[in-house]
């Protein structure tokens, strides 16, 4: 191998309390299917039946984004259901990261079932491990356990300085969905 054409599978990580994980793993998303490699996103959180501005531009540009959630599980009524859910998530994004089916899996807002406890952050890991040596990985979500951090060859801190909500600024369509 070598050359500037190998190419080792890397896991990025988002993390942090500020605006932006999503976003700049869709930035990743855009740029690699601009390069004609296969992508796609899983989302834990959003809802399937949301169509979020990612959604719909992904869906003229013929990305795959998969939101296999039920929208803000802290407010949820269920949480075996939302826990259920998380899990199939889960089993469908080891099965889409082994499938070599893929160049980019993301998976966005894993962090949230890990740190939930409805995700073992060792699973993950092996999961993430065992994928093909080709495959890159994006993980988004806030608090990221530190054997995650550890884990990840990238890691990038999203920080929150001031945000407009604190002055009450609901999210707004375009930037924030």
């Amino acid at each position: 191998m070598g050359g500037a054409r190998a190419r080792r599978g890397l896991v990025l990580l988002n993390t942090g309390n500020g605006k932006g994980k999503t976003t700049a793993a869709l930035g990743i998303l855009m740029r690699a299917w601009g390069r004609d490699m296969r992508v796609v996103m899983l989302q834990f959180i959003k809802a399937s039946h949301h169509r979020y501005g990612e959604h719909r531009a992904a869906e003229r540009m013929g990305i795959e984004v998969v939101p296999m959630g039920r929208g803000f599980t802290w407010l949820s009524k269920d949480l075996e259901e939302d826990r259920a859910m998380a899990r199939a998530c889960w089993q469908e994004a080891v099965r889409r990261l082994h499938s070599g089916e893929y160049d980019i899996v993301v998976l966005d807002e894993i962090t949230y079932p890990i740190r939930y406890g409805w995700l073992d952050v060792g699973e993950v890991i092996e999961a993430l491990s065992s994928r093909p040596p080709h495959v890159h990985v994006v993980l988004t979500g806030r608090n990221a356990p530190q054997e995650l951090v550890d884990f990840a060859d990238l890691v990038t801190e999203m920080r929150e300085v001031k945000h407009p909500y604190r002055q009450g600024v609901r999210a707004q369509p375009g930037l924030e969905y």
